[in-house]
């Protein structure tokens, strides 16, 4: 059965904001391949215009590989964003929710075989509320930013996990896995 992937990039001190962070080949490369494997990620409108970026990447290619393999990855997997301000999208890989976050979520995990990601801070809170994440991959970053976008601070409840693997890079960033016990 398809998962409902939370995958998102923190510091030691819990910022998520897109800015924070010291992505390298490694890292861009890991998640190349994590795109490879979902039919779908899921946006707010702020994450996807901050991911908008990548398309200039496709236009003018990097030095870096790793950048230009994300970029091509990034544009082929479909996207699908929640907005209530967005009328129109430029990116053909991409399209506007045109129903609520729950009903649009479990319609994508009856429809195919491969996992849906989830990549906004917004959007990994509110299906965390509706007990619809079935795993989290958070990749912290050894540094502390000090200042930015918290990432579980709408959290009113306890939340307990299961820590099922992790992966460790040459930088010193690390992915946990986890899924929540109440699953």
């Amino acid at each position: 059965m398809r998962k409902i992937i939370a995958a998102l990039n923190m510091t030691l001190d819990g910022i998520c904001d897109h800015t924070a962070g010291i992505p390298d080949e490694e890292i861009h490369k890991h998640y190349t391949e994590l795109l490879g494997q979902g039919d779908a990620i899921l946006y707010g409108r702020t994450t996807y215009q901050l991911m908008e970026f990548w398309q200039t990447i496709l236009e003018n290619p990097s030095e870096k590989k790793s950048m230009n393999d994300f970029a091509a990855a990034i544009d082929k997997i479909p996207k699908i964003v929640f907005s209530h301000t967005l009328k129109n999208i430029q990116w053909k890989s991409a399209t506007i929710a045109k129903r609520d976050l729950k009903t649009e979520v479990l319609e994508l995990v009856n429809q195919s075989n491969k996992d849906i990601l989830v990549g906004s801070r917004s959007l990994i809170i509110q299906l965390l509320k509706l007990n619809l994440i079935d795993e989290f991959q958070l990749c912290i970053y050894p540094m502390i930013e000090g200042k930015g976008l918290l990432f579980f601070e709408d959290i009113n409840n306890r939340i307990i996990f299961k820590l099922v693997r992790t992966k460790t890079f040459k930088s010193g960033a690390i992915i946990l896995y986890y899924q929540p016990k109440s699953k």
